[in-house]
């Protein structure tokens, strides 16, 4: 089984790791000269066991990191030690005041939204030139969150889920095209089975294309 003209199962073992991810068996296909470790995968650095959370701790995720792992080359990225909050450090909150969500020290108040924005808009150009295929999230959190990240009231009255992190708000902007799923949410045999299948869509598309503008 193939996207395009790129094979997803390889002979060398790897094809039955993603066999596993993918929920489901699929024949196996010869590989092609570009291996499937050519394909490059950001992820927040917390999923892949290391310990930069605020509070020092991590979310490895092994079925993340062991499996898919064997496939691509992961690209860690952690925001908040990035931009240089430190580890322990105080979490942060997402906040809402009037029309803006800014990003709130819990404890201290202190407003990081400009400092994480800007360099968010960085790390993400920088990124676009690395060539990513995809990217693996951590769900929940205020930085890299996808789905329903927790917005606070700026009047203390509660919190709504309907947020997105500042850092994947930036990558989304930028690469509105790029395949972008929660570690958690790949847990899902068919949410798996789609963001691997747009992942490899992608890179065949970012192969191709050097090759169309070629005279």
């Amino acid at each position: 089984w193939q996207i395009g003209t790129l094979p997803i199962f390889r002979r060398d073992g790897r094809g039955r790791a993603l066999e596993v991810l993918c929920g489901r068996a699929m024949p196996h296909r010869a590989p092609t000269a570009a291996g499937s470790t050519d394909i490059k995968i950001g992820i927040s650095a917390c999923v892949l066991g290391q310990e930069v959370r605020y509070d020092g701790g991590h979310k490895l995720d092994t079925l993340v990191r062991d499996t898919l792992g064997a496939l691509v080359r992961f690209v860690p990225v952690c925001p908040e030690v990035e931009l240089g909050l430190g580890v322990p450090r105080t979490p942060v909150n997402l906040v809402r005041t009037g029309k803006s969500v800014r990003m709130i020290e819990a404890k201290t108040g202190a407003d990081h939204t400009a400092a994480m924005t800007a360099w968010a808009t960085r790390r993400v150009e920088a990124l676009a030139r690395e060539g990513l295929s995809g990217f693996i999230v951590q769900q929940g959190s205020p930085s890299c969150g996808v789905h329903g990240v927790e917005i606070h009231h700026g009047d203390g009255t509660g919190t709504i889920k309907r947020g997105r992190g500042l850092f994947t708000t930036a990558l989304a902007m930028r690469l509105p095209d790029l395949p972008v799923e929660e570690a958690e949410r790949l847990h899902d045999p068919q949410l798996r089975e789609t963001f691997i299948e747009r992942v490899f869509a992608y890179h065949r598309h970012l192969n191709e294309a050097p090759r169309r503008r070629r005279p």
